[in-house]
């Protein structure tokens, strides 16, 4: 009779344990995982350090290769397997993305003196999807776009309500209190996500306003000041004493 009380005891708390496991799986997104919310730095600093020696040593980048219609923040992706292989890396940092994590490692200054940067996967996939939604539309909408409120004469802000749609509820990389906008192009549909605000807080921040050139891409001041890159993004030009977006030549 213990025998069976101590089994029955024994399935409970197995049980109990599983039941907990599951919880904390959904509780728990990938977002949220202990590896994703440590200080980004601390991975970036080891990894600049294998960058640096490689580049030494080898006289090349340890980069993936990429299209040449790739954009410029998301070309030099860092090839991990180069690092381990050569004995510069002992391990593939937790937080990115060939470790289950939420960031790619890429690479900016290239040509100058190679920087090691993050992309926002889980901002990337976002934009994937917005852009699925608007082309679908357009599909049913005789090519015309769901109008949205107008930024300037190139760009409007995405109207979810006209997608049936709601926005995604990602949040950006350079202010975590702040939700990501999408702005779409007005002549080619193309999808961005909108750093304007972003840029502005590193502009009010740094009392940059008065050394602004007209035609400066004010996306390098997201590269320089911050850890991110501004994936998926437009050019941004000081207009009206704020960041504009700007269509392509």
């Amino acid at each position: 009779m213990k025998m069976v009380q101590n089994f029955l005891q024994y399935r409970t708390m197995a049980l109990a344990l599983c039941l907990i496991m599951l919880l904390s799986g959904c509780a728990y997104p990938k977002e949220l995982r202990k590896e994703n919310l440590t200080n980004p730095a601390e991975f970036i600093t080891v990894v600049q350090q294998a960058i640096d020696q490689f580049h030494e040593k080898t006289g090349v980048l340890p980069i993936k290769n990429s299209e040449m219609t790739t954009p410029l923040y998301e070309k030099y992706v860092i090839d991990f397997a180069k690092l381990q292989k050569s004995n510069l890396l002992s391990a593939v940092p937790a937080n990115a993305f060939e470790s289950g994590g939420i960031f790619i490692y890429v690479l900016v200054d290239v040509e100058t003196k190679p920087i090691v940067k993050l992309m926002d996967l889980s901002a990337y996939q976002s934009v994937e999807d917005v852009q699925k939604k608007i082309n679908d539309y357009k599909v049913k909408h005789d090519g015309n776009l769901p109008q949205g409120i107008a930024i300037n004469e190139a760009f409007e802000y995405v109207d979810f309500d006209k997608l049936g749609a709601k926005a995604p509820d990602i949040k950006s990389v350079y202010n975590r209190k702040n939700l990501i906008s999408y702005i779409v192009n007005k002549q080619t549909g193309d999808v961005s996500i909108d750093y304007g605000m972003d840029i502005m807080q590193v502009i009010q921040s740094g009392s940059l306003a008065g050394s602004l050139k007209a035609d400066q891409d004010l996306r390098d001041l997201l590269v320089s000041k911050t850890l991110f890159v501004p994936i998926r993004s437009t050019a941004y030009w000081w207009q009206k004493d704020q960041p504009m977006p700007q269509a392509a030549p």
